[in-house]
C-alpha cells in the first residue's frame, strides 16, 4: 500500500472529531466505534490498555464533569501501510483543576476504506523533578 497523500487532513479532521466526542459525556461511548475489538493498544498515562472494551473501561472511569481543551499543533506523517501517525500537543482543563500540557498520539490504521485507532498515547505534560 502506498502514502497516503491525504495524511494531513485526515489527521486535522480525526482529531477534530475524536476531542468532539471525548469532550462530551453524552457521546463520549461512541468513541467505541474508533478503535478495534482486539488490535487497538492505548497507554493512558503510563497505564498500558488493549482493545475496545478495556479502553472504554478506563474513559467511564473518568470522574470528570466538563473538559476545556485547546489545541497548540496537530502534526501528521504518512505510513507505509497507508495509515496515518498524529501528534497532538495542547492545554486541557477538567472541572475547576489547573490547566496542563498535554500530548496525545495516534496512529489510524486503514481498515475497508477507513481507519481505526490502532495505537493511542496519551500523557499529561508534567514535570516531576523531584
Amino acid at each position: 500500500m502506498a502514502l497516503n497523500p491525504q495524511y494531513d487532513a485526515i489527521g486535522k479532521s480525526f482529531v477534530q472529531q475524536y476531542y468532539m466526542l471525548f469532550d462530551d459525556p453524552i457521546q463520549r461511548p461512541s468513541l467505541v466505534n474508533m478503535y478495534n475489538v482486539e488490535h487497538s493498544f492505548m497507554t493512558f498515562e503510563g497505564k498500558q490498555l488493549q482493545g475496545s472494551a478495556k479502553i472504554m473501561e478506563k474513559f467511564e472511569s473518568l470522574r470528570f464533569q466538563n473538559i476545556s481543551r485547546q489545541i497548540t499543533v496537530v502534526d501528521s506523517q504518512p505510513m507505509f501501510d497507508g495509515g496515518v501517525l498524529i501528534n497532538v500537543f495542547g492545554r486541557l482543563q477538567v472541572d475547576t483543576d489547573p490547566p496542563h500540557d498535554y500530548n496525545q498520539v495516534f496512529v489510524l490504521k486503514p481498515l475497508n476504506g477507513s481507519f481505526f485507532v490502532q495505537h493511542d498515547i496519551f500523557r499529561l505534560n508534567i514535570h516531576n523533578t523531584a
